[in-house]
């Protein structure tokens, strides 16, 4: 019976779709088996399972391989009943919770082009950023019209979309360090700020942060190759 219900996940520690998946197998108290892929020399079971998109993260259960950290994530909150409900009952709140949970896909690749341009491609990133978060902002506004609960109260109804903006925006205080300067803002986005600070008070949250100075040294170099990459 162990064996049928074995959990794997493959995937890399730098990859926030990863992360998203990870997360949701945390706060639903699932075992799993963690199996690191260097994405530069692929692994024949990782081609295997994926054989669409060769990417990460993949978890497979019972054997069976599933892709896509959204599709992944529905098939956890679907299959395992412990722990919160990460996609409510509510068809419309649900609808909500998907579309702004896509909707982080769009956040992420400008954060990505903040950190791997300098000038004004980088100034104009940094706006797009600070605009899209604005928009994510309002939207949490509709989701939370009385404002972010106490962590007691918010680990027993962690959501698909908290998830995703924490595996995004977790590693924020890395990303300041490395750019010198702030992507959010305590004062233009208090409830995205608030969000992340209570997940990350969330043990089986906290327990699975990467250490600051691990996604400072990755930032970096990821930083310096896209700057060598662009100029060679």
């Amino acid at each position: 019976m162990a064996e049928q219900n074995k959990v794997i996940l493959y995937g890399t520690w730098t990859s926030p779709y990863v992360k998203r998946v990870e997360l949701a197998l945390k706060v639903k108290g699932i075992r799993y088996e963690y199996v690191e892929e260097d994405l530069r020399n692929k692994s024949p079971l990782l081609l295997t399972f994926n054989p669409i998109h060769k990417k990460v993260p993949v978890l497979v259960h019972n054997g069976k391989a599933i892709v896509e950290s959204l599709v992944i994530i529905e098939y956890i909150d679907e299959t395992w009943k412990t722990g919160p409900q990460l996609l409510p009952e509510d068809p419309y709140k649900r609808s909500q919770i998907r579309f702004w949970a896509s909707y982080m896909q769009q956040v992420s690749e400008a954060m990505v082009l903040v950190i791997k341009t300098i000038g004004e491609a980088q100034e104009k990133a940094i706006k797009e950023v600070s605009e899209k978060v604005k928009l994510l902002e309002a939207g949490l506004k509709g989701l939370f019209p009385d404002g972010i609960p106490s962590v007691h109260e918010y680990s027993k109804n962690v959501t698909l979309l908290d998830l995703v903006i924490l595996a995004h925006f977790g590693g924020y205080e890395a990303q300041e360090e490395v750019l010198g300067l702030k992507l959010i803002d305590s004062e233009k986005t208090p409830l995205v700020v608030s969000c992340i600070t209570a997940l990350i008070e969330i043990p089986a949250v906290k327990e699975s942060l990467n250490p600051l100075e691990k996604v400072v040294a990755f930032l970096k170099f990821f930083r310096e190759n896209a700057l060598k990459s662009a100029t060679a």
